[in-house]
């Protein structure tokens, strides 16, 4: 496990959504990236999460609708890692993995194209 603090792990997600291609960020609207230490029910097991409702399943936003949240848990994501190299690895491949709901791939689909 890991000990980075909230500041220096938000740096890291930050950069690795910096670096995910134009392609896949480019369509993302109304949405905002979040940082929490731990889900709701304070478990471990949840590295991120897609809150919102997906691409496929809607026509458009209307103004003043609340933005949909992809949602990173620092603690989990520092438990399975044992290094830097590891975390921006796990971090990368949770925002492509929440993104893809957010375009409408659900997890069956991420598992065939190799992303759970």
């Amino acid at each position: 496990m890991i000990d980075l603090d909230a500041e220096a792990f938000e740096a890291l997600v930050v950069s690795e959504l910096d670096a995910l291609p134009d392609d896949m960020v480019d369509g993302l609207e109304n949405v905002v990236f979040v940082v929490e230490d731990r889900p709701e029910d304070g478990t471990l097991d949840t590295l991120g999460f897609y809150d919102g409702t997906a691409l496929t399943e809607r026509d458009r936003y209307g103004f003043g609708e609340m933005p949909d949240r992809i949602v990173l848990f620092r603690e989990p994501l520092l438990a399975i890692c044992d290094g830097e190299d590891q975390l921006r690895d796990e971090i990368h491949i949770t925002l492509v993995h929440e993104i893809a709901h957010f375009y409408g791939i659900d997890d069956e689909r991420l598992h065939e194209l190799g992303w759970d």
